[in-house]
């Protein structure tokens, strides 16, 4: 599907994913997961396998990576270790993507916002330590709600506040969550090509791809149509 450029214009407010959308966070989380392994005495995943875990929620993240060992005791055991040390190293290998600071800045005029999964305090850290706080009105994280993604209620509550109409709303995300929670909020989609849940909007395509997030701001000002992208491109 394309957006024609009549529809981008007239986008208010901006929707954004942490992980795999701003942030390249893959080696500090895979390098979390398999410290916690080791202190519950498994052995590491390979960091491309613990990247397909992230993205709905650091509960889902330590059970996945659990697997068959992903007991109630050591659900808990595990979850507060992965927090614990994740907390002190969250920063040490995390960047943004390339281009990400660029758009921020050229975006600034319309009001932005952070919706992810991870742990609201986590995400304001990060955003705070890369120097990238200012860009956004509200960071809402998978513990700002009772529901996460793909519930709209994020969406949702970000529109009430911000006075925006779903139809001048867009959200941009790597993954198929990111792209059902727009849809269930009713709201326009991004996706991006180069996060490491791209590989899932093949099977729930966004309204239009871009491969580089200083694609965005020159297709909300008109300065081409959107659309040029389809999710078929991510085909290997």
């Amino acid at each position: 599907m394309s957006l024609p450029p009549r529809v981008l214009q007239h986008i208010q407010l901006l929707i954004f994913d942490l992980d795999g959308t701003l942030i390249d966070s893959k080696l500090d989380l895979a390098l979390s997961v398999n410290a916690t392994r080791a202190q519950m005495g498994l052995d590491p995943l390979p960091h491309e396998i613990v990247a397909t875990y992230v993205g709905h929620g650091v509960a889902n993240l330590i059970r996945r990576s659990l697997g068959e060992y992903a007991t109630e005791e050591s659900m808990q055991q595990a979850l507060d270790f992965f927090l614990a040390h994740y907390r002190e190293h969250m920063l040490d290998n995390t960047v943004t993507y390339p281009g990400v600071r660029e758009a921020l800045e050229e975006l600034q005029p319309r009001p932005m916002a952070v919706l992810t999964n991870k742990p609201v305090r986590f995400s304001q850290l990060i955003l705070e330590g890369l120097g990238m706080a200012r860009y956004f009105r509200y960071v809402y994280g998978g513990n700002s709600f009772a529901q996460k993604k793909p519930d709209p209620v994020g969406v949702v509550k970000l529109m009430t506040d911000l006075k925006v109409s779903p139809c001048a709303t867009i959200l941009i995300g790597d993954s198929d969550t990111d792209v059902l929670t727009g849809r269930n909020a009713g709201v326009w989609t991004c996706g991006v090509t180069y996060g490491f849940g791209a590989h899932t909007l093949q099977d729930m395509p966004p309204d239009f791809l871009i491969n580089d997030l200083r694609e965005l701001p020159p297709m909300l000002d008109g300065g081409r149509e959107g659309g040029h992208h389809h999710a078929s491109e991510l085909a290997p």
